[in-house]
């Protein structure tokens, strides 16, 4: 039973950020640009900002539950998938606590520093640069992120097969 239960938060979670990467972050952008707005990259990157300090808050606190409840289930693998489990776990982890702490937060100041809308900032912008690399950056860290959360789903759920059969 808490297997299954470990199985649907992570399904949730990977359920969010991948509706979040594929769905929330290119529409918002898509159709507040669609209004010709001045600052529609603005508005939409804040409305991702603020959607993504979730997909990567829950990712960070749900891993950490599901790592909690490898070690209380234990027996129920072998020790090499109970320490595959627990490094793609540890991984999804540390990808969303980085991307949230310390790529989003630099993220964060950045654009509190510039005078007006970061698109309007010259390409050549020293601030600019920074912000669009650590967007790269947060990109990625989210990536691995649901990567390692998928896997870690599979090998949650053979488990749960196993048990069943």
């Amino acid at each position: 039973m808490l297997n299954n239960v470990r199985l649907l938060l992570l399904g949730l979670w990977l359920g969010a950020a991948i509706f979040f990467s594929g769905a929330v972050a290119p529409s918002a952008f898509k159709v507040l640009r669609a209004f010709n707005l001045p600052n529609a990259t603005e508005i939409a990157g804040t409305i991702v900002s603020r959607t993504l300090v979730i997909v990567n808050t829950s990712g960070f606190i749900i891993s950490l539950l599901l790592l909690s409840s490898a070690f209380v289930l234990r027996k129920l693998w072998t020790r090499s998938s109970f320490i595959f489990q627990v490094s793609l776990l540890s991984l999804v982890a540390a990808a969303t606590g980085i991307g949230e702490w310390i790529i989003a937060a630099q993220m964060r100041v950045l654009r509190a520093g510039f005078s007006g809308p970061i698109d309007q900032a010259p390409a050549t912008d020293a601030g600019r640069i920074a912000f669009d690399a650590l967007h790269g950056y947060s990109v990625t860290a989210l990536s691995v992120a649901m990567l390692a959360g998928l896997v870690a789903f599979f090998v949650m759920s053979k488990r749960v097969k196993m048990e069943r059969e």
